[in-house]
């Protein structure tokens, strides 16, 4: 079994990637965000873990679920919070990723896909066979995201500025998946990637 992890910045169509993946015989796609807000889920190890560190904070519904836009406020204006918050989650994902891959392997699967906004910086690569760096040029993500999502170009810039450049995505990753122009473009680069690992 191959186990891929899928990379690249806000805007590069990592979503097209991921669907057409996933509808391929012996693909299975996993998307990080998802597997986090499971976790989050009440009744888990996680949740009783946040419950202690934010136990206090007005983010809770009243079926005891996050208020999901609530608890982005208090993490993005408090850097303490928004690292513990992290330090919980992220290895109960890691730890949830390394059994689906064992169980995967187990069944006999083709190719895992992961796809993680934070896949090197978490040291996914540790876990993954090879990384996959979707590639889309900033001027191509800017007008997808002022298209798709109403994004100011200030809101860009500092999504931009906080995300890794061009040339450490490229360091880190194996295959670059060329999403700039069309989808039947991008599809090609995809089938001929995936064609080496079945020869």
């Amino acid at each position: 079994m191959i186990f891929i992890g899928i990379t690249g910045g806000v805007g590069a169509g990592k979503s097209a990637v991921l669907d057409y993946l996933a509808n391929q015989q012996g693909i299975k796609v996993m998307l990080a965000d998802e597997i986090a807000h499971e976790l989050m889920e009440p009744g888990t190890k996680c949740y009783e873990r946040l419950k202690n560190l934010f136990g206090d904070e007005p983010i809770w519904q009243e079926d005891g679920h996050f208020d999901r836009p609530a608890l982005a406020k208090v993490i993005f204006s408090d850097d303490d919070k928004r690292t513990a918050l992290n330090n919980i989650v992220h290895p109960a994902v890691k730890e949830y990723v390394i059994e689906a891959k064992n169980a995967a392997q187990k069944d006999g699967l083709f190719m895992l896909v992961l796809e993680a906004a934070l896949l090197i910086e978490e040291k996914y690569d540790e876990i993954c066979d090879e990384l996959w760096y979707i590639y889309t040029s900033e001027e191509n993500r800017r007008k997808r995201l002022k298209a798709s999502r109403g994004y100011s170009d200030e809101k860009i810039d500092n999504i931009f500025a906080s995300q890794l450049t061009e040339e450490e995505y490229r360091k880190h990753c194996k295959k670059v998946i060329d999403n700039n122009g069309d989808i039947d473009n991008t599809i090609a680069s995809i089938n001929k990637a995936l064609s080496e690992y079945k020869e």
